[in-house]
This record gives structure tokens, C-alpha cells and sequence, in this order.
């Protein structure tokens, strides 16, 4: 019997009605570079466990960095407590019973090991890419990280899965303000492209060179991928059903309603074997599917684990998180239109190339507001006039995918640190976008 069975059979023999132990060992290489030169490199190694119970509905988590089997015993026997003198929780239901049979495809993959010497080889693309596309300096990150991961539980489960995978985060500057900023991601070497990312950051500071001061207004917009992927990710954390139950989500209350352009299918889809946000069981053990939550504009579902199905009168999706259910891996239907052809049909507009700093005045209806960062153009008659600066987009989330008019046909996987779920996203234009003053 392995220490993560003899931990859930001891939870159980004090009483508990659910219990599962999450554990992970995560292995990371990282490389930071500035100047066009490696500065710092770093390596992770972490093992993280994370111990569920419940007291038929009495439920407490936590997690530890400690690995010793005395100082997991110790955080059971915590944890144990807590649940017994937590208030009971009305999206409470029993662990899905096991065992499930899973994709094998999904439960080993992505790049194992790969060599200092071949990292440093990518940072090197990327700073080429952004030197050959005109930058005077390139900076970033790139990660290399591998993770294993075991979940025992109660009910039956006992799932193990291997994955790995490739992030490379490009900034490239030329003079003055001017910067731009683009990603590669995937789970496979043969898809991890660092210097199209370094080419695609040069050619936006370059195009961002002497940027105006420009009034705010409302506008047609051009939403790069960078962009569009950070608000598509909000529109899945908040399709989480236990977001939408405390009537903190802007999809509260519509189910089947047209919520965005007819233009829009989003799904979250772990199932996408290349993609790096890819994984074949949820927190529960449950064998994971594709989702639709946008078809053709219309919101098609929430994201539940068996506590919040249970609630709403569904299955899981097999989204857990224990507490609160997440997407996996994002992905937005291409459209049909390349990034010319989106540029061409604005009259009057500005392009969006990247943006940080998401927040909101009012989770409930959707109100926020972002800065724009890096390249932010004024198109006229189709074509981009010049570069512009300190404006901040001020709107309403599901006002924004509502006027979205075309859907560009180039999609790319973003993650980085202001978008943390796998998102594979296209350009968008939006036909009207509120932009104030910002003097960021």
C-alpha cells in the first residue's frame, strides 16, 4: 500500500465521508534574458500535496510543500478537524466513484527532459527573431517545466499522469516607449516556435516607434491575440457554476442566452493533445471531456464539478477543482479572416496589441477596465496611421463580445503572467470599444 493509500484509509477510518490527496512533483527550468542576453537561469523542483475531506458536506483543503509521511498524517489530522467545525455546504455531493478509464494519450505527455544547451539554443531564436524584425533590445522569459501527479480517493480513483511543456515570453524595444510583446506555448518541441514569437514583439515596437498622445472616444477596435485571449480567459473562469452561484459572475442567470457575437464558439477543450493546458482527469478523478461554453454567441454551459452539479441539477463537466471548478484549456472557433483583411474593414479604430492590469468595478455586470500595453495603433480607411498611447479601455465584458464583427483566422496559444489558463485565441474586431485617459 503506497503513502498516499494509507493516508486516504486513515481519513476514512476517522470518519470521514470523502477523501482525496492530490500530489504533484513539478520540475522547472526558467531562463530570464534582458540586453539580447541570458541574465539569470533557475531551476524549480517542488512537490506539492493537497489533502480534501469532507464530513458529508462539512469540507475543509489543504495543501503542503512538506513530503515526510509525519508531516502529511499531521495536515490529515488538520484537515480533519476543520471539516468537522466548518458550516455545511449546500453544493456538496459525494466523490464520483471510480475507477474511470482515461485517454492513455493525455496521461503521458509533452517534453520530459531537454537539455540546458537547447534552452539557451530557443533564447537565442527569440532574440534573433526580435533583432531581425528591427529591435535594438529583446528581453523575457522562457520555462521549460514538467510535471508528475497522482490522485488517490475514496471512492475508487487512483490516477497517476506525466506532462511537459515549452513558454517562451518575448518583449522587444526599440526607442522611447516603444515596445512590443508576444508569446510561444506548447507541450511539444516541434511546435514551440521562439523566434516567430521574438519576430512578431520586433515588428510591433517597431510599428509602436514616436506614439501620440490620443483622445479618448469610443472606437472600432482591432483586439490582437494577446488581448482577446485575456478576456476570453475571464469569460471561462467566471463560467465556473460555483462564481455563477455566489452572483459574483457577469453569466449569472443566462443559460441559453446570447451573451456574444454569433461570430463566437469558445470551449474548454483539455482534451487537445499538443496543447500544454491538456489533461485527462479533473481534481475529482473524473475522465475529462470537451465543453462548449459559447456555441454561435450563445452560452451554452457552466463549469461544475459534482458539488455544483448537484446544485444546479446537472452532470459534472469534469472541471473540478474540489471547491471551485476552472477551466483547463481555452480555445476560440478561427474565423475566416487574416490579420490584413481585419485591418482593412476599419474605418476609424485603434488595434490593441497586448494589455495588463484586468479589473474590475462590478463583477456582477461585467464592468471593467485594462491599460493597453506595448503597440497601440490608430487605423484609418483601413490601414494603420500612427502610434498612440495613454489610453485605458473602459467597458462592459459582455458588451465587448457581443460587438465583436470578425473573427480573425491565425490563432495562437497564449499564457504568460497576466493570462494563466491555456488560451488559443485569434485577433477580433469589436465595433465599439470605450477608451479613457491613462496616463500609465
Amino acid at each position: 500500500m503506497t503513502r498516499l493509500e494509507r493516508l486516504v484509509r486513515l481519513g476514512v477510518k476517522m470518519g470521514a465521508s470523502d477523501v482525496c490527496i492530490i500530489a504533484s512533483e513539478i520540475r522547472k527550468r526558467m531562463i530570464r534574458f534582458a540586453n539580447n542576453e541570458v541574465t539569470v537561469t533557475k531551476s524549480l523542483n517542488e512537490s506539492v500535496t493537497g489533502i480534501y475531506v469532507s464530513f458529508k458536506g462539512r469540507r475543509a483543503f489543504n495543501s503542503t510543500t512538506a513530503h515526510g509521511e509525519d508531516a502529511l498524517e499531521k495536515l490529515l489530522r488538520t484537515t480533519v478537524k476543520m471539516a468537522r467545525s466548518s458550516e455545511p455546504s449546500d453544493t456538496y455531493a459525494p466523490l464520483p466513484s471510480g475507477p474511470f478509464q482515461y485517454d492513455k494519450d493525455l496521461l503521458n505527455y509533452g517534453e520530459r527532459d531537454i537539455a540546458p544547451e537547447r534552452l539557451s539554443e530557443y533564447v537565442g531564436m527569440a532574440v534573433q527573431g526580435g533583432v531581425d524584425a528591427g529591435a535594438s533590445r529583446v528581453a523575457g522569459t522562457l520555462t521549460h517545466s514538467f510535471e508528475r501527479k497522482r490522485l488517490v480517493t475514496s471512492a475508487g480513483v487512483d490516477a497517476s499522469s506525466e506532462s511537459g511543456g515549452l513558454e517562451v515570453s518575448v518583449r522587444a524595444f526599440t526607442d522611447g516607449d516603444a515596445t512590443g510583446h508576444f508569446v510561444s506555448v506548447s507541450s511539444e518541441a516541434g511546435m514551440f516556435k521562439p523566434y516567430e514569437a521574438g519576430l512578431k514583439a520586433g515588428e510591433i515596437a517597431v510599428m509602436a516607434k514616436n506614439p501620440e498622445k490620443w483622445e479618448p472616444g469610443v472606437y472600432e477596435a482591432l483586439l490582437g491575440n494577446m488581448t482577446f485571449a485575456h478576456l476570453v480567459e475571464q469569460l471561462g473562469i467566471f463560467a465556473s457554476a460555483f462564481y455563477v452561484d455566489a452572483g459574483i459572475s457577469f453569466l449569472t442567470g443566462r443559460l441559453g442566452e446570447a451573451v456574444a457575437s454569433g461570430r463566437l464558439t469558445i470551449l474548454d477543450d483539455p482534451t487537445i493533445r499538443q496543447s500544454i493546458g491538456a489533461t485527462a482527469f479533473d481534481d475529482e478523478g473524473v475522465r475529462t471531456r470537451r465543453n462548449k461554453i459559447l456555441e454561435d454567441g450563445v452560452l451554452s454551459g457552466y463549469l461544475h464539478n459534482s458539488g455544483t452539479a448537484r446544485k444546479f441539477g446537472t452532470e459534472t463537466t469534469a472541471n473540478a477543482g474540489l471547491i471551485v471548478p476552472h477551466p483547463f484549456n481555452l480555445y476560440v472557433q478561427p474565423g475566416d479572416k487574416s490579420l490584413d483583411e481585419l485591418i482593412s474593414g476599419i474605418d476609424h479604430g485603434i488595434w490593441v496589441t497586448n494589455d495588463w492590469y484586468l479589473r474590475y468595478q462590478n463583477y456582477r455586470s461585467g464592468e471593467f477596465s485594462t491599460i493597453p500595453r506595448d503597440g497601440l495603433f490608430l487605423i484609418k480607411n483601413g490601414s494603420i496611421e500612427k502610434s498612440i498611447r495613454e489610453l485605458r479601455i473602459s467597458d462592459n465584458i459582455l458588451n465587448i463580445f457581443r460587438n465583436v464583427r470578425d473573427v480573425g483566422r491565425d490563432c495562437y496559444w497564449v499564457r504568460w503572467w497576466e493570462v494563466e489558463i491555456p488560451t488559443y485565441a485569434p485577433a477580433v474586431t469589436v465595433e465599439r470599444l470605450r477608451f479613457t485617459s491613462s496616463a500609465l
